[in-house]
């Protein structure tokens, strides 16, 4: 999901697409032209299929971006940042900043998707049932060409049947779906225990996936027999196919999360961080910044603190570059800082080291503060230090690398 083209922002979340996205929405207006064009009845060079197609395949994405800022702003409403939602070409992403801390939260955040979805069903069949009352609306969900309705019910109740799937889909209880995490909030509810309650819906993901996988081949072949139940789907088949090893694929991740969890349990960010990290004052000026650590130790950044050790942010070389040098003795490191009001620039010193393993600031930054209960700096922990942590757990080690 790296190369993301970002579409627009709500709410300050950022909404992309994955380049994979754009292959799939040319297949859904490639395959709904020729759609609309049977049931409009229309020549191929007829402009209201396409108009329909496009408008289909639209709303449709637009229908999984809801389903997916339902998950995001119940994820804020419960402390969680979102760094982004992602479209690509097996749905939405929506990736939050950490992990759920209860249940409760799990519960919450991994029902509120589905919970629109079901909306956005129950208004598409409000608004099927405004447009058309004599009976279309039902002919409609069937989505065949042959079924005598107009291009805009087609298009209700093509939306329709699509977001009943989207809602049946993600509601099936196996790791990383929606159900998937259902069910592990509720096993983690009644076990007490996340990591154990992580591998029961991973165990059901890695058996959903098999079943896909399996369907899937059967629908590439089919079994030769009359009836188009047995007839071969290349298409359908090799897109459950490849759904099935998706599902795998993270929820063997996902078994592989929780077997490191348990093994960094009771190990902290105080236990693998720097104790002695280089900081700069805040009121120190940029000239004496700049030679007395930037040019001193050649790092890119440096933590700032005021006199009571606060941490304050970064000053990175490059704002201090760009400052005009008969300015830098006059100006002092507070003015040209990097802030951090959003707090992602550090970590408690006490939280757990396993808190670290999806932070996208340790990852992007290669390091992060660490401050005490107070916001005094600490330490600093770098990616290098967690990944050796992690080499000594994974090799049986019992403390900290």
């Amino acid at each position: 999901m790296r190369g993301s083209l970002t579409l627009f922002r709500i709410r300050g979340i950022r909404i992309a697409v994955d380049y994979s996205w754009f292959l799939i929405l040319f297949l859904f207006i490639f395959w709904m032209s020729s759609f609309y064009r049977d049931v409009l009845g229309a020549q191929q060079a007829d402009s209201g299929a396409y108009a329909l197609a496009v408008a289909s395949a639209l709303l449709f994405f637009a229908s999984i971006v809801l389903h997916e800022l339902g998950h995001a702003l119940v994820a804020i409403r419960n402390g969680i940042g979102i760094k982004g939602i992602t479209l690509w070409m097996f749905g939405g992403i929506a990736q939050m900043d950490r992990e759920s801390e209860t249940p409760g939260q799990e519960f919450r955040i991994a029902a509120a998707g589905p919970l629109v979805t079901l909306a956005i069903v129950v208004v598409l069949g409000a608004i099927s049932l405004i447009v058309d009352g004599s009976g279309q609306s039902a002919k409609a969900l069937r989505i065949r060409s042959d079924s005598g309705v107009s291009g805009l019910m087609a298009m209700v109740g093509w939306l329709t049947s699509m977001n009943i799937f989207l809602l049946v889909f993600n509601l099936i209880p196996g790791y990383p779906l929606d159900g998937g995490r259902i069910a592990q909030s509720i096993a983690w509810r009644l076990t007490g225990d996340r990591n154990r309650a992580t591998r029961f819906a991973a165990t059901l993901g890695r058996g959903f996936a098999y079943v896909f996988i399996g369907i899937g081949i059967y629908l590439m072949f089919g079994r030769g027999d009359a009836g188009p139940l047995h007839a071969p789907d290349p298409v359908g088949g090799i897109w459950l196919l490849l759904i099935g090893l998706i599902l795998s694929q993270a929820a063997r991740a996902a078994t592989f999360h929780t077997t490191i969890n348990s093994k960094l349990d009771g190990i902290r960010v105080a236990d693998v961080m720097d104790r002695e990290p280089v900081a700069i004052p805040d009121g120190l000026s940029v000239e004496r910044a700049l030679d007395e650590y930037f040019l001193r130790y050649r790092w890119p950044w440096f933590p700032v603190v005021d006199a009571s050790q606060h941490f304050r942010g970064l000053l990175e070389r490059g704002a201090v570059d760009e400052l005009e040098e008969s300015r830098r003795s006059g100006s002092t490191v507070a003015e040209v800082l990097k802030p951090d009001p959003e707090g992602r620039l550090f970590v408690r010193d006490d939280e757990p080291l396993d808190a670290l393993l999806t932070n996208e600031t340790l990852r992007n930054l290669g390091a992060l503060m660490a401050v005490d209960a107070s916001g005094r700096l600490s330490g600093v922990v770098t990616i290098e230090q967690l990944s050796r942590a992690l080499r000594g757990v994974v090799d049986g080690a019992t403390g900290p690398a």
